[in-house]
């Protein structure tokens, strides 16, 4: 299967599939599915009979899922965004940000805020909602992802206006200069003194439900890959821990796997909340009375707060901030005892500037 034509706008995804050699003869529906991963076979059988899959040249429309697919020959799938990325919480709809703050622009580089629930860019079914996508169809051009945040994440994310702009800044998060701070809230099961440094190794494990579930691994250990994260704290009651977390390393859900194994797992999260299986059920739509009670808020309360990275050059590093977002900030003023937002932002402004403003990469 090859990619020959995909279309990306707010509302409706395109794209046309090439038959290959060893796909000869498959039925439609199987063929489909190599594709379309994050689809049910049930999924794609109704997509198939309501005419949004279709075989180049083939007279009769809709097809049926038994139909055969030959080599070079072209499907072609639409799909509509429809409700297919509605978030719900406690069985109501929740109104969802769909436009970014930008918060620095030049003809190179757009820094913005990523609202939570957006993704990076198009993966899964997660097709619409996603920030390349938003800012291809305000400016008509191509928009390139630079890293990458996770879709329930909040906060600074770099995009590139040039695939050349997006290899350059790629490759300086691979070398280690760009530094992160994010911000926290966690549930207080800890024992251990901030600071903390978290280096437990992070890997996934063959067949474990669910998939994306990161596993952590002794630093000593050979599975999983070398991870680093500093964590501070800003503020702690007897339920709840406000801190910063700034990661040395980029590994998929670093910070929340480092939290959780070190005894304070982010307030949200499916995930890493001791019962991965939570993650699941929000996932199918299944999620108990119970759940919503243990996660307390709909997304993991993590967000990227600064960024500094040396580009253009070293020696004239940029550096990007973000506010913390309106729905932590109100549950954080309606849940966390004698907390004040006035200090919380300075001790946040005192930290960004040590790091970034004082330090070198």
């Amino acid at each position: 299967m090859s990619d020959v034509y995909k279309k990306f706008s707010p509302e409706l995804y395109e794209a046309v599939y090439q038959v290959e050699e060893e796909q000869d003869g498959m039925r439609l529906d199987q063929y489909c599915a190599s594709f379309l991963p994050s689809f049910s076979r049930q999924q794609i059988k109704k997509k198939i009979k309501d005419g949004e899959i279709t075989i180049f040249k083939r007279p009769h429309h809709p097809h049926k899922a038994s139909v055969k697919v030959y080599h070079r020959e072209q499907v072609e799938v639409r799909t509509p965004r429809a409700n297919l990325e509605d978030e719900y919480w406690d069985g109501e709809k929740i109104d969802l940000q769909v436009d970014p703050e930008i918060v620095f622009e030049d003809e190179n580089i757009l820094a913005i805020s990523k609202p939570a629930y957006m993704a990076t860019h198009p993966s899964g079914k997660h097709l619409f909602n996603c920030a390349t996508v938003y800012f291809e169809n305000l400016y008509k051009k191509p928009i390139y992802s630079i890293h990458r945040l996770d879709r329930e994440t909040s906060g600074v994310l770099l995009l590139a206006k040039s695939s050349k702009t997006a290899q350059i800044c790629t490759s300086l998060f691979e070398k280690n200069l760009v530094s992160k701070i994010y911000f926290f809230v966690a549930h207080n099961d800890t024992e251990e003194i901030f600071p903390i440094t978290a280096k437990e190794r992070l890997g996934l494990i063959e067949n474990f439900v669910p998939r994306n579930y990161n596993h952590c691994f002794t630093e000593s250990s050979s599975h999983g890959k070398h991870a680093e994260t500093t964590f501070f704290h800003l503020h702690i009651d007897s339920d709840y821990i406000i801190g910063l977390a700034c990661p040395k390393t980029g590994r998929q859900h670093q910070i929340r796997c480092h939290a959780a194994v070190h005894g304070f797992p982010l307030v949200g999260d499916k995930l890493y909340n001791g019962d991965p299986t939570i993650f699941m059920r929000f996932k199918d739509m299944e999620a108990t009375d119970e759940d919503h009670d243990d996660m307390v808020l709909p997304r993991h309360a993590l967000h990227a707060l600064a960024l500094k990275i040396a580009y253009p050059s070293k020696e004239n590093p940029s550096i990007y901030k973000t506010l913390i977002p309106k729905d932590l900030r109100i549950w954080m003023e309606e849940n966390i005892q004698n907390l004040s937002m006035p200090k919380l932002r300075a001790d946040i402004e005192k930290v960004i500037h040590e790091r970034f403003y004082e330090k070198k990469y």
